[in-house]
């Protein structure tokens, strides 16, 4: 084994398949964006070069920057949700009974597609049949709102489902770290009379900082160009109320014909990643590892 691995050659050949697959799917497309966020192009006839203009336009453009405080709204929404995740993380990592039927009773979620997700909180969200309105109605109000209809509530209405979505990922995460701590570690804090908050706070949190750190780069990225459920509830409706950057950009391309400046959106979504990435990054960069 040790003769293969240090054979240069067999090295090369191994990581080859999979060299080519991420430059063929991954960076060859994005070279292609950012190309064609250089050209006028309606994504059939020729192209014309136009330099820096779709950018220029894209900087100036009000629907765009409202689009992108939508998505870094949810971003911030993702991001503070990953502490009830983690809260639901460790009581499920206790010694408590059901704790696996809980654990699996949040990855469905995780199974479903984003279609039928969408399909049933639309149900849920009904105006008139929706189970949400009608048990508002049981309690007593008269006129509950039409959650998908109102532009100051939909953006909010539509965030629910997102985060339902993806909390039984998060929740597996840190269950899988959480139940990785040596058990002798959680009994010598308790034979020092810790208390299960502090074991908490005090043990348990800091010994998966990296696997936080990890679930805020997911949640916070994974926000910023999310599409999907947002697409299908209410494609960005009303009058732009729900759109965000991702199904900005579809609409440009895709319905506009515009597809210079979809890609000029898709690149520079691709650079806000990026930062983002990097900015947490250094704000959560620790002096020193704790180890065990």
């Amino acid at each position: 084994m040790e003769k293969v691995l240090s054979d240069k050659r067999i090295i090369t050949l191994y990581v080859l398949p999979g060299l080519l697959l991420i430059i063929g799917l991954i960076y060859v497309p994005i070279i292609q964006t950012a190309y064609y966020g250089l050209m006028k192009w309606d994504g059939i006839g020729a192209k014309e070069f136009i330099g820096l203009e779709n950018y220029k336009t894209l900087i100036k453009d009000d629907i765009f920057w409202k689009t992108a405080y939508h998505s870094f709204l949810l971003a911030v929404f993702s991001a503070l949700s990953l502490i009830i995740y983690l809260l639901i993380s460790i009581v499920l990592a206790g010694k408590i009974k059901g704790a696996d039927f809980f654990r699996k009773i949040y990855l469905i979620p995780m199974l479903l597609a984003s279609v039928a997700i969408a399909q049933l909180w639309l149900k849920i969200y009904h105006p008139t049949n929706g189970i949400l309105n009608t048990l508002l109605g049981s309690f007593g109000v008269d006129n509950p709102p039409s959650w998908l209809a109102d532009p100051k509530i939909v953006l909010y209405a539509i965030f629910i489902p997102i985060l339902w979505q993806y909390a039984g990922f998060y929740i597996l995460i840190y269950y899988a770290a959480l139940k990785n701590i040596p058990e002798s570690l959680i009994e010598a804090a308790r034979i020092d009379g810790a208390t299960a908050w502090q074991i908490a706070l005090k043990i348990k949190i800091p010994l998966i900082m990296n696997v936080i750190k990890v679930t805020i780069v997911l949640a916070v990225v994974g926000s910023l160009k999310y599409f999907d459920l947002i697409y299908v509830m209410t494609d960005g409706g009303p009058n732009g109320a729900s759109e965000v950057m991702a199904s900005y950009m579809y609409h440009k391309a895709f319905r506009g014909f515009d597809f210079g400046y979809g890609s000029a959106i898709g690149f520079f979504l691709l650079v806000i990643c990026l930062v983002v990435t990097w900015l947490i990054r250094k704000l959560t960069a620790a002096k020193e590892e704790i180890t065990y």
